[in-house]
């Protein structure tokens, strides 16, 4: 990851949440309670929050699998994660912590995860960075857990559809478009069971497949 993206993304981070909100149409925070639950978590359990953001998808896992469950937020911005810790502190949860990394190189022993979550992320990373991502959560994920992508759906606001463009051009992700129409035939390259169903809000689509056994 260049240092130009990381900036990018530290910069973006101060208005991250409001353009989550925007482009989903998530007035009540509905899609992370959404994620959280495909995610088929227990008690206990350990969990990856993969290009976490601003970690509002990880508190709500965190909160999922309890005080003796542990959930890890990565992303390779520092200023996203530092929001990500606020949201932690201000709901008391001692089960989170951040580790700032790339996704395409997960820093974690294999099979140590019950599940792993993106949401509105995976999309951005450029196409062997991509394919070494989902390679990487199949190493880390046990077997018969889930990995759940959350993606959005093509807006239907053309100012919002054009702002979208414009950020996928000017990272770099020049085949997120192709990704975004073929997502779950690319994850069914290395997880089984794919289920693709729409959000709650009708503006993002969840996908989400199994680490087969071996």
């Amino acid at each position: 990851m260049s240092s130009l993206r990381q900036l990018y993304y530290d910069l973006f981070s101060e208005v991250y949440d409001a353009i989550i909100r925007l482009h989903s149409r998530d007035v009540g925070s509905s899609l992370r309670k959404f994620i959280a639950e495909k995610a088929n978590l227990s008690r206990g359990d350990r969990a990856l929050d993969l290009c976490t953001g601003t970690g509002s998808v990880a508190v709500e896992l965190a909160e999922q699998v309890g005080e003796k469950g542990f959930v890890i937020g990565l992303d390779f911005s520092r200023g996203m994660l530092e929001k990500a810790k606020e949201k932690a502190l201000r709901v008391h949860l001692n089960q989170f912590s951040v580790v700032q990394a790339n996704a395409s190189a997960l820093p974690f022993k294999s099979s140590c995860f019950d599940g792993v979550t993106c949401s509105h992320a995976f999309y951005e990373l450029r196409g062997e960075e991509r394919n070494k991502a989902i390679n990487e959560v199949a190493r880390v994920l046990r077997s018969g857990a889930r990995f759940c992508l959350m993606e959005h759906a093509k807006p239907e606001k053309a100012w919002v559809r054009l702002f979208f463009y414009i950020r996928i051009f000017f990272l770099g992700a020049r085949d997120a478009r192709k990704f975004l129409s073929e997502e779950g035939s690319i994850l069914g390259e290395r997880f089984k069971n794919i289920t693709k169903v729409m959000s709650p809000t009708g503006q993002s689509k969840l996908i989400y497949g199994e680490k087969g056994e071996g």
